[in-house]
């Protein structure tokens, strides 16, 4: 159960940081999913665990970090759509 609930709300701090970024994330929900557990390793690797914590995630830094990735990954798409 420990996994599922890892999984929706990795998939609720990508969405949210998609949300506060302005920009699409590509690949729908498993996009979110994957920007939510990654943005959240990045945030806990800059910022360290503080503020609240739900299903082993620091909520602040994994949003921030979240939106961070969510910024880096749509200019990278941006940039292989123009070609």
């Amino acid at each position: 159960m420990g996994f599922i609930w890892m999984l929706i709300i990795g998939g609720i701090i990508g969405w949210i940081g998609g949300i506060i970024a302005g920009r699409n994330i590509p690949g729908g929900i498993i996009g979110n999913i994957i920007a939510g557990l990654v943005g959240s390793w990045l945030g806990t690797l800059i910022l360290g665990h503080w503020g609240p914590e739900v299903a082993g995630f620091s909520l602040i830094p994994a949003i921030i970090g979240a939106i961070i990735l969510v910024f880096i990954l749509s200019l990278i798409f941006r940039s292989f759509n123009k070609k």
